[in-house]
């Protein structure tokens, strides 16, 4: 039998950065740790990378993804609030704790600038992101995620992520079959045309 893939020494090295919250060298921290590897090894980077860069526009890059974004997204997905018939067998087993645990780790990978596809496409998202639709009364994503994409302990990091993966989602929102989060989003997606769905997704993926 295959035994799972050990992190990298430097990349397991920079993970411990992201516990330095529970104390520096503390027991605590280095078994979080030790506990966020074997789940990340045993489930998570088949679909999202070892380091939480997944290759495939199927799956989301979590990698410097807010600790306790992550944590209620799991979480919802546990409880079936969140659906997804690829992440609920994931989570079966997985406790609160090891939900904390995989939002602390993720958030303290390293992040990637990554190209974008259609720079030209891109430049009418960065329009619509930065300053909304004024005509069509839809508002500025930068309003929420901030001007970086970083977003907040309650709203997701959307820097770097896929294009197809952010597209997706945003129509998952504007056809209500995603409705674990922030209602407001149902109505700002209804708003948006395909055109400014496309394009917000494919500025956000070149954002840092």
């Amino acid at each position: 039998m295959k035994h799972p893939r050990r992190l990298p020494l430097a990349l397991a090295t920079a993970a411990i950065a992201g516990f330095l919250a529970l104390g520096p060298g503390s027991p605590a921290a280095a078994a979080d740790l030790k506990r966020a590897q074997e789940i990340v090894e045993g489930k998570c980077f088949m679909c999202h990378g070892i380091d939480g860069e997944s290759s495939s526009p199927l799956f989301p890059r979590l990698a410097g993804q807010n600790a306790q974004y992550v944590a209620r997204q799991l979480a919802d997905y546990a409880s079936g609030k969140r659906k997804s018939t690829q992440m609920q067998p994931m989570v079966e087993g997985l406790t609160a704790s090891d939900f904390e645990v995989l939002g602390r780790f993720y958030e303290s990978r390293p992040v990637h600038q990554h190209a974008i596809e259609d720079p030209e496409l891109a430049l009418v998202g960065r329009f619509v992101y930065a300053r909304g639709n004024p005509f069509s009364g839809v508002p500025a994503c930068a309003s929420c995620h901030g001007a970086n994409g970083q977003g907040t302990a309650q709203l997701p990091r959307l820097a770097g992520q896929h294009a197809a993966y952010t597209e997706r989602q945003l129509k998952q929102f504007n056809q209500r079959e995603r409705t674990n989060d922030n209602a407001v989003m149902h109505n700002i997606a209804r708003q948006l045309t395909e055109l400014e769905t496309k394009a917000v997704a494919s500025y956000i993926s070149g954002l840092k």
